[in-house]
């Protein structure tokens, strides 16, 4: 079997996690819907240990890869003709992309074809966070974000602004809490960087390195979230208080944020407002608080606890591949 991942190019910061396992990838790009047609390098550099590929040089592949690493079930379907162990991560909640995508289709439904597909197919799931896991109904491998805190630049806050990352706002107001965090930050010098071609004045960093940059001059970074469509945090997040930037959001109950000590919780936009104020005002006391924040990524994010939990699902994947439904065989597929 060939020692290699194939890893579908998609959520560009969770893929170049990865770069810290110790075997190789195939990155596939030029996939179908993406915003562009290669890699993305304003979200991060292509992993060390990659290279990328069609999906048409994939499926020449004569020799099994040691796994398929998917991202969504159009994936899948591309690679039903591969040989080899695969791996779906869920990477938002099942209740929140139909919500987005503006789906007709029942959660129930979805969630019931999905289990169907995975289970004659042979494919484990793994879900970046408790909640997204239980949204879909699989629970069974929790394998967390991770960030680094020595990939960042030393930060500095001499910048009196707050940052929010996101993309595509637009079509997520209800998912990001919009409302609450324009009524919360109305007034306030706030920088929003991420792909939102429909928002004024917003745009994408140029590439990781001017995302550090910026991470590194601003105050505090903002996240807020729904708790029933999204978690209380996200990749981006976790890099800015790896960057020690201290979090200021709504309450949530997944949030690693400790109030008062690595940033600010409230659900009263009145008082976040103010909270907002006193960061900007005070920068050691942002310092203080990125610093904490810092250690929380460092005991609860660490890239080697990613590591050894995503190794530990690759051979999961292994064994459910060689122990897969008959119908696997046949070229199933999802109706």
């Amino acid at each position: 079997m060939n020692d290699r991942l194939l890893v579908f190019d998609c959520h560009e910061a969770w893929v170049y996690q990865l770069q810290a396992l110790p075997c190789s990838m195939d990155v596939v790009i030029g996939l179908r819907g993406r915003h562009i047609d290669g890699w993305d390098s304003n979200m991060r550099p292509v992993p060390a240990n990659a290279r990328l590929i069609r999906l048409e040089d994939a499926l020449r592949n004569s020799q099994p890869y040691r796994c398929v690493v998917a991202h969504n079930l159009t994936d899948l379907l591309d690679a039903k003709t591969l040989e080899g162990p695969r791996l779906l991560v869920i990477h938002e909640t099942l209740d929140g992309a139909l919500q987005e995508q503006r789906a007709t289709v029942s959660a129930g439904q979805f969630r019931d074809a999905v289990a169907k597909f995975v289970r004659m197919t042979g494919t484990h799931v793994v879900a970046v966070s408790k909640l997204k896991g239980s949204s879909w109904g699989f629970e069974d491998d929790i394998v967390p974000l991770s960030a680094d805190p020595s990939q960042y630049l030393t930060w500095k806050g001499d910048l009196a602004r707050g940052l929010r990352i996101a993309n595509h706002i637009q079509r997520r107001p209800g998912i990001l809490l919009w409302d609450f965090h324009k009524k919360a930050f109305d007034g306030l010098p706030v920088t929003i960087v991420g792909r939102n071609e429909d928002t004024a004045g917003v745009h994408p960093s140029k590439n990781w390195e001017e995302l550090k940059e910026t991470l590194c001059k601003h105050r505090f970074y903002i996240h807020t979230a729904d708790p029933r469509l999204e978690d209380g945090y996200n990749m981006a997040m976790l890099e800015a208080m790896a960057a020690g930037l201290p979090v200021l959001g709504n309450c949530h109950p997944t949030s690693p944020v400790e109030h008062g000590v690595s940033g600010f919780l409230s659900d009263d936009p009145t008082e976040l407002h103010g909270h907002a104020l006193r960061l900007l005002a005070d920068r050691e006391l942002a310092a203080r608080m990125g610093k904490a924040a810092r250690e929380t990524i460092v005991r609860r994010f660490s890239a080697t606890r990613f590591k050894e939990d995503f190794m530990r699902s690759l051979e999961f994947a292994r064994w459910k591949w060689q122990r897969r439904a008959p119908l696997a065989a046949s070229g199933s597929s999802l109706h």
